[in-house]
C-alpha cells in the first residue's frame, strides 16, 4: 500500500521547456522546483497508514473477541445440555422410587396367593362365536367383565369393534349375561366419542373393561383412555417413555401386522397394563402398570419395565398375576405362547412352547380374565375363549 500511493505521489506528467541552440548544443533552462520531494505529501501518506494499521489491529481483536465468544457460547450451552440431562436423571429416578411406592402401596395383600405358578397349558376353544358386529369386522376386542369387585357388572360380557378401516372406533356394546351375549340380545351400546377421529376415540384393537370403564388406546397419541359407562367422562394418562410408540409405528407383527396394534391395554389379578414398545427401549416391549384414583379422578402409571423382546416379533401379548405372556404366529390354526416376563422378578423366559388354537389367521386382540381365569380372542371376525391352566 505504501509503494502505490509513493507511486502515486511522486508520478508527474512531463514538461516541456524553451531553449535554443549554442555551439551545436542545444540549452534550456529547467525549473527545479519540480524534482523537489514532497514531504508534506508523504508525511500525509504515512498517517494514512498509520490509520489503516490501527484499523486493521482493531479488526483482528474484533475477530479475536468474537472467535471467544462464540467458543464461550458453546461452551455454555454444552454445560446446559449436561445439566439438563443430570435433571431428567434425577426426575427419572424420583419417579421410579415414586412409582415403586405407589406399587406397594396398590398390590393386593393376598397377591402371591392368587397365582399357583406360571401357565402350564391352554385348553382348545371353550367358546366360538362370530362376532354381533358380523364376520366382516375383523378387527376388535371383547371379553368378561374383568374387576371381580365390580357390582352389578361381575357377569358382564363385552365387544368393542372397530368399524372405520378396522382401526377405529367409538363404541362399546354391553351384555348383562354370557347367555345374552351368545344370543346376542339384551344389550346396551355406549358411544364414547362423537366420531371416528374425535380425540377419545379408540384406535387399535386395545380395549379391555374394568370395574366401571372401559381402558383403551386414545386416537393418534400415547395416551391410555378410560370412558366412564356410568358418567361417560374420558380421562385419560401419557405413556412414560422416550418415543413411546403410537398409529403404527410398533404394532404386533411377526407374521402379518396387526394395524394401530401399538398400545395394549390389559387386566389380571393386580390390576391394569398397557403393553407398548418405545423408541428408547429400541422397539422392545414395554410394561406399565396404570392405577385408577377414584379419589382425584386420574388415570396414573405407577411403575415401568422395559423387556428386551422386539414388539414386532410378537403376534400379541396378555398379563397374567403380573407376568407378561407373548406370543407368535406357528400356523393360521395355531398360535403359541413362547415367552414371559415377570414383573416380580425381572426374569424373562423364553423357551415356553404353549399351543393356542384359532379358527382363523389374523389375531386382533388376546387378553386374560383374571375373574375367570380365562384368555379372550378376537381372531379374524370370530370369538375365542380358552380356560387356563397353572
Amino acid at each position: 500500500m505504501l509503494q502505490l500511493l509513493l507511486l502515486l505521489l511522486l508520478s508527474s506528467t512531463s514538461q516541456r521547456v524553451s531553449g535554443y541552440k549554442k555551439a551545436n548544443a542545444c540549452v534550456c533552462q529547467l525549473n527545479s522546483t519540480m524534482w523537489l520531494f514532497p514531504a508534506q505529501k508523504f508525511k500525509y501518506v504515512l498517517e494514512e497508514v498509520h490509520t489503516c494499521e490501527e484499523s486493521l489491529n482493531n479488526l483482528q481483536e474484533e475477530v479475536r473477541t468474537h472467535l471467544y465468544a462464540e467458543k464461550l457460547h458453546k461452551h455454555v450451552n454444552k454445560m446446559q445440555t449436561i445439566d439438563t440431562v443430570n435433571m431428567k436423571t434425577v426426575k427419572e429416578k424420583l419417579r421410579y422410587l415414586k412409582n415403586k411406592l405407589e406399587t406397594c402401596k396398590s398390590i393386593p395383600k393376598d397377591f402371591r396367593g392368587m397365582c399357583v405358578c406360571l401357565i402350564t397349558n391352554i385348553s382348545d376353544p371353550i367358546t366360538a362365536k362370530v362376532s354381533p358386529f358380523g364376520k366382516s369386522c375383523v378387527s376388535g376386542s371383547w371379553g368378561k367383565q374383568a374387576q371381580k369387585e365390580s357390582d352389578g357388572q361381575k357377569n358382564s360380557y363385552w365387544v368393542q369393534p372397530l368399524l372405520s378401516s378396522h382401526i377405529w372406533g367409538n363404541t362399546v356394546r354391553l351384555y348383562q349375561t354370557y347367555e345374552d351375549l351368545m344370543a346376542s340380545t339384551n344389550h346396551r351400546d355406549f358411544t364414547f366419542a362423537s366420531s371416528y377421529s374425535h380425540p377419545n376415540a379408540i384406535e387399535g384393537p386395545s380395549a379391555v373393561l374394568y370395574g366401571k370403564a372401559l381402558y383403551y388406546n386414545c386416537y393418534r397419541s400415547a395416551d391410555v383412555c378410560r370412558y366412564d359407562l356410568e358418567t361417560n367422562e374420558v380421562k385419560r394418562v401419557t405413556l412414560p417413555g422416550t418415543g413411546v410408540g403410537f398409529n403404527n409405528k410398533f404394532p404386533y407383527c411377526y407374521y402379518d401386522c396387526q394395524l394401530n396394534s401399538d398400545i395394549d391395554v390389559e387386566a389380571d389379578e393386580t390390576g391394569l397394563w398397557a403393553l407398548y414398545a418405545t423408541i428408547g427401549n429400541h422397539g422392545n416391549l414395554v410394561i406399565s402398570r396404570l392405577v385408577w384414583d377414584s379419589e382425584v379422578k386420574s388415570l396414573n402409571v405407577t411403575q415401568t419395565w422395559e423387556t428386551r423382546l422386539f414388539k414386532k416379533a410378537v403376534s400379541n401379548a396378555f398379563m397374567v398375576c403380573g407376568v407378561m405372556y407373548a406370543t407368535r404366529y406357528v400356523n393360521e390354526y395355531r398360535e403359541e405362547v413362547f415367552y414371559a416376563f415377570d414383573t416380580a422378578t425381572g426374569k424373562e423366559d423364553n423357551s415356553l412352547a404353549i399351543p393356542l388354537e384359532k379358527v382363523a389367521k389374523a389375531v386382533a386382540s388376546l387378553s386374560y380374565n383374571p375373574t375367570n381365569k380365562q384368555i379372550y380372542m378376537y381372531n379374524d371376525g370370530y370369538l375365542l375363549a380358552y380356560q387356563v391352566y397353572f
